[in-house]
């Protein structure tokens, strides 16, 4: 008997409205199919992460990049550490070629993730510690549920946290393929 299994191809950014600003926030469908690719979903699958690049206008904020994990960092089921050092060669690289560093991302093996007390301390203190003219860092943990529902994005300061929602329409899986 063959077994089903069913993907989404992302075909459009996931978009959410970043607060009262009037600026948008968009993940480019390469950025979801790489947090995708780290979801943990079998039982011995390990916390993954990385940082966030994008391209920054008035108007909008487009995450092009993630990267991580790399194989120097440190991972186990319900843990994180990032290579730092090699980090901030990746934001050094990738300032050249217009992209900003705009947060982090990682995954936590629960359906709808929720930041832990650590994960906030960690965004505020890589937010306070940064030079960066940006008024807050993003926060998107990877759960195991499908998108949107399977992510937390919150857009965290020295002081607070804003948690963002995704826009409803359009859903960003316009088509559904099936491999067998």
């Amino acid at each position: 008997m063959s077994h089903m299994r069913l993907t989404f191809a992302w075909k459009k950014s996931l978009l959410f409205d970043v607060g009262q600003s009037g600026q948008v926030l968009a993940i480019a469908p390469p950025v979801l199919k790489h947090l995708q690719k780290y979801q943990q979903k079998r039982a011995n699958a390990l916390e993954a992460g990385g940082q966030l690049l994008a391209r920054l206008s008035l108007e909008e904020v487009v995450i092009e990049k993630a990267t991580g994990p790399r194989p120097s960092d440190f991972r186990a089921r319900a843990l994180y550490v990032p290579d730092r050092l090699t980090e901030q060669l990746e934001i050094d690289h990738s300032h050249k070629k217009g992209l900003h560093y705009v947060g982090d991302w990682h995954t936590h093996p629960e359906t709808r993730p929720l930041p832990s007390g650590s994960d906030r301390e960690s965004i505020r203190e890589s937010f306070i510690r940064s030079t960066h003219s940006l008024r807050g860092f993003l926060l998107v943990i990877v759960g195991t549920a499908e998108f949107p529902l399977g992510l937390y994005v919150a857009l965290n300061n020295a002081d607070h946290e804003l948690v963002l929602a995704p826009r409803l329409c359009p859903t960003g899986r316009e088509k559904q393929h099936r491999t067998i």
